[in-house]
């Protein structure tokens, strides 16, 4: 009987345990967006926000009191709370609001544009730069966004609920800019844990009138908070942490143009959603200038 070596298995049980930990990540993130329209139907989106984050900081500082993770620098302060401010609060109150009108395959699929704008945000603060191919798959990709928002009330005009998806789009390239120096210096989950914290703490002013719209909910409604709370914020920060951990930034972000496709599945399972041709079309517009940037959007830094 041939046996494998001990690096060779060790090897093979890291592979399942990443693919594991990413399925996990997909299915948690995929989850948010058609539970937070069902759970829109009881509760306004601002304190939806609210409570869903007390609840993920909650676990965030049982988790921080367990693993004493190394504390914030006072120096590093006010860059977590920029990325909570941005990375939670903002984003969730853009992203409740958009969703009243939002259908969850198309709020996904806008969402997913958020990767050409981070390069944006690297073009103009960081020094990158895109070549012909990176500006073709931004305009390849906004012709998607346009062609989804078309498809929603108010279409991208201010105010609209595809507005406001972007808005969060926007929200979610900026504090993966300005989260990244914090990962190097803490760590994955330590600086999701207290972002997660802080963003629940600008969240404050909406507890009370969180606490009073699950004081008259239903169970169900009081089920999909938790679910909320427990599953996109907690378990798919942290075992997304574990799948960058073992594969690296550059790979693990391949898997991402799983989460579109994921959430549309899992709204159709769990609210019913139907994407028209439109959505998908859009979808897929989208999808493929994201890909022709990642591949060949980028030039290197001018040296000196």
């Amino acid at each position: 009987m041939e046996h494998k070596p001990a690096g060779a298995r060790k090897t093979h049980v890291f592979r399942h345990g990443t693919m594991l930990a990413a399925a996990l990540a997909l299915v948690s993130w995929g989850s948010a967006y058609p539970v937070v329209r069902m759970a829109l139907h009881s509760m306004a989106p601002i304190p939806l926000a609210a409570a869903r984050y007390a609840v993920a900081a909650i676990v965030a500082l049982v988790w921080v009191v367990w693993k004493r993770p190394l504390l914030p620098r006072v120096q590093d302060l006010p860059r977590f709370v920029l990325c909570g401010a941005v990375g939670i609060t903002l984003y969730n109150i853009l992203f409740n609001v958009g969703e009243q009108t939002v259908s969850s395959g198309a709020a996904s699929l806008l969402i997913s544009f958020s990767p050409l704008i981070s390069a944006f945000i690297a073009v103009a603060f960081l020094g990158e730069r895109l070549s012909l191919w990176g500006w073709v798959g931004s305009l390849v990709s906004f012709a998607g966004v346009v062609l989804i928002a078309r498809s929603q009330p108010g279409g991208l005009a201010f105010g609209s609920g595809a507005a406001d998806i972007v808005g969060a789009a926007f929200s979610a390239a900026l504090y993966n800019t300005l989260q990244k120096k914090l990962v190097a210096s803490y760590g994955a989950l330590a600086t999701t844990a207290y972002i997660l914290i802080v963003g629940a703490v600008l969240l404050a002013p909406w507890w009370a009138e969180a606490w009073h719209s699950l004081s008259i909910a239903g169970p169900g409604t009081w089920g999909l908070v938790l679910q909320l709370g427990l599953f996109p914020a907690v378990l798919g920060y942290g075992a997304w942490a574990y799948v960058v951990g073992h594969l690296g930034v550059a790979r693990s972000s391949g898997l991402l143009y799983l989460l579109s496709p994921t959430t549309l599945v899992l709204a159709f399972l769990l609210a019913g959603e139907v994407p028209t041709f439109r959505i998908l079309l859009g979808g897929a517009i989208i999808l493929s200038g994201v890909a022709l940037m990642n591949a060949k959007g980028r030039k290197p830094k001018s040296a000196g």
